[in-house]
């Protein structure tokens, strides 16, 4: 048995979109007092994959849309940390432009997918 979720091309982009984030995160050396910062980004990039999956799992395509939303408001907000993060050179541009990328490639998919469902 399989899970619904587990179909769409846009969970898996997420998936790996939200390890990407952590083990990149995980590399950060920084003090004690930024902590919550990087909780805040582990939280708001697994939170993309984990609010479609959700979704998919609802009983009604409006729900669903209402979660994709949720999830690209969740990229949305990743995306914004990975920027403040850039300008404090705990990440390196490039590393930023990498993940860019992919944001803007599964951003392009969720919107994709909820134009389908609309």
């Amino acid at each position: 048995m399989k899970f619904g979720y587990e179909d769409l091309d846009v969970w898996h982009k997420a998936i790996e979109f939200g390890v990407e984030v952590i083990n990149t995160v995980a590399n950060i050396s920084t003090d004690r007092r930024h902590y919550r910062l990087l909780e805040q980004i582990e939280a708001s990039a697994t939170s993309v994959a984990m609010n479609i999956a959700e979704g998919k799992g609802r009983f009604s395509k409006k729900e669903f849309v209402q979660y994709l939303y949720i999830s690209r408001g969740s990229l949305y907000e990743t995306m914004t940390m990975l920027e403040i993060f850039r300008r404090n050179k705990w990440i390196s541009d490039d590393r930023y432009s990498q993940l860019e990328a992919r944001g803007i490639e599964l951003a392009s998919m969720i919107k994709g997918l909820i134009n389908a469902i609309e």
